[in-house]
């Protein structure tokens, strides 16, 4: 879905002018990326947190030259979705789904 059908989706379930979504909505991302500039994290309960992550220097190779490079650290907006927006999207978390969570909780646990 891109952004003008999300505006006429949510202008039609709220009730409010198309102009006035894409007015609120713009809000809404400006106020989203200016804390994260400021190195603040952005959470939406029931929805998702918004935060900066920093990827590490790494070696990439140039497609061209084929060459070794080194890519610079940097840093790069995330967003994780909450659990009941996945719940929401994919349904209750089945034994498969729970299984890798645990996984990844006792990797965390680990240092690993």
């Amino acid at each position: 879905m891109h952004k003008n059908e999300f505006i006429r989706q949510v202008a039609r379930e709220s009730g409010l002018p198309q102009a006035t979504v894409a007015q609120v909505l713009g809000a809404a991302v400006r106020v989203v990326a200016r804390a994260l500039v400021a190195g603040q994290k952005v959470v939406w309960t029931g929805f998702g947190t918004f935060e900066v992550r920093r990827r590490s220097a790494r070696q990439g190779i140039n497609p061209q030259t084929r060459q070794r490079i080194i890519i610079g650290a940097t840093r790069t907006p995330g967003f994780t979705a909450s659990s009941t927006f996945k719940n929401r999207v994919v349904g209750p978390a089945g034994p498969a789904r729970k299984a890798r969570a645990g996984a990844r909780e006792e990797l965390e646990e680990t240092g690993r």
